[in-house]
């Protein structure tokens, strides 16, 4: 898998972070488990940290990563590609 650059996945990321606040459903469950507030969500938007995190999130959950990429037009793979981009995602090999 080729990560995109770090400017991608920041689009990427703050894209997917514009998605889960327009859901209603899913945002209070983001906010709740990464003990995230509203005031992050307008202050950290370029905080390559707090973008990972969302997608870590949204990673969680295969049809959390469907309906982003569906509504944002990306193929399937792009968070996964993004989030190895970004602080912390490197890829551990245990081998």
């Amino acid at each position: 898998m080729t990560p995109l650059s770090e400017d991608s996945a920041e689009i990427l990321a703050i894209k997917a972070l514009s998605w889960l606040v327009a859901n209603d459903e899913l945002l209070p469950v983001f906010l709740g488990a990464t003990g995230a507030t509203e005031a992050d969500l307008r202050q950290r938007t370029r905080d390559l940290e707090f973008l990972a995190s969302v997608l870590d999130f949204l990673l969680m959950d295969d049809a959390w990563v469907q309906g982003f990429c569906d509504a944002a037009g990306y193929a399937g793979d792009f968070p996964l590609r993004a989030r190895v981009a970004l602080p912390g995602g490197a890829q551990v090999n245990w081998t």
